[in-house]
């Protein structure tokens, strides 16, 4: 559905566009050599924390929080926190009759994470700007990273596979479902990169999925996510969160992935226009076709999380969970 209730015409219709992408040019110097990146030092002992914004150009609630946040001069009580915004060339191109069209320039930004890919001999617009903010993030110990997604369905917090970046998610407390889940066959997320994805490691990143992209409602949950984080962190306290994101979340629960569909063929086509959180109820249910091949259900209640709409060969066309928690 979307913002007024209408269904869209078809499954790559596009939803409403009701927010705006805000000007970010004034953010560019920023104090760390990265462009678009500012850090914020507290003067105390405490965490290196980060939260990004626009890793895909055409998601702007990241930004419009980020924006404000960095408007409103407020600083961590501890530690250090750096924010900025990752793909600038592919938001500087956001256009909203054509919203669909600056994900990325060359590739997508979130599937770069992986070192031999960082350090090896490829280039692309997406690659030149992931190796600039390597160094930000290899500081970094806490990380969030904001997105929204492309139907509306409720927010997700992707907290990886390890149980350190789902403690960190328990401690956010919202949205209030949690997925477990390692990523991408196309290639790893920023919040999978190096250390975040080692269990033995103590630092941890979060990627928050906060709604439609151009939906209104994505602002307030993005912003709440960002300000409960930051208490999570330790870079803030429970008192310089915003007077309506104070009360007590609700509870969460917990979203196991236990495979991902990978588009295998050239002609990949589910049965139905699935937008999300679609719950199976029986095994074996045909849920699409890879080149005429039954792509099927594995489990009973079986959850249909972020179905693409990009479905070419080697991208992930759905990820299949269950509810373990909540």
């Amino acid at each position: 559905m979307t913002g007024d209730g209408a269904k869209p015409t078809g499954p790559m219709a596009p939803w409403p566009v009701e927010i705006e992408a805000p000007d970010i040019e004034r953010w560019r110097g920023g104090n760390t050599g990265v462009p678009f990146f500012t850090t914020l030092e507290s003067g105390r002992p405490g965490p290196q924390v980060m939260v990004t914004a626009v890793v895909h150009g055409n998601e702007l609630c990241g930004a419009i929080v980020l924006d404000a946040f960095l408007a409103g001069g407020q600083r961590p009580r501890a530690g250090s926190l750096t924010v900025g915004f990752c793909n600038v060339a592919a938001y500087m191109s956001f256009d909203a009759a054509y919203p669909n069209l600056s994900r990325f320039v060359d590739e997508d930004l979130n599937r770069v994470w992986d070192r031999e890919t960082l350090d090896g001999p490829r280039s692309s617009v997406e690659l030149a700007r992931a190796r600039d903010l390597r160094p930000l993030i290899d500081r970094a110990e806490l990380l969030l990273d904001i997105h929204s997604m492309s139907n509306p369905v409720e927010p997700l917090m992707l907290a990886g596979g390890t149980d350190k970046g789902l403690a960190l998610a328990r401690r956010v407390g919202t949205p209030a479902s949690i997925v477990i889940d390692a990523g991408h066959a196309a290639g790893a997320r920023m919040r999978d990169y190096a250390f975040f994805a080692d269990p033995a490691d103590p630092r941890a990143a979060l990627l928050l999925e906060a709604g439609q992209h151009w939906a209104r409602d994505t602002v307030p949950v993005a912003e709440e996510a960002f300000y409960r984080f930051l208490v999570a962190a330790g870079s803030l306290a429970p008192g310089d969160v915003p007077a309506p994101y104070r009360a007590p979340p609700p509870p969460q629960r917990i979203i196991q992935v236990t495979e991902a569909v990978t588009v295998r063929g050239q002609d990949f086509r589910f049965v139905d226009d699935f937008i999300g959180m679609e719950e199976i109820p029986v095994a074996g249910t045909v849920i699409g076709h890879d080149d005429g091949e039954p792509v099927t259900t594995p489990y009973d209640r079986c959850i249909l999380i972020m179905p693409s709409r990009r479905l070419a060969p080697g991208q992930t066309a759905v990820r299949l969970g269950r509810v373990v928690d909540g």
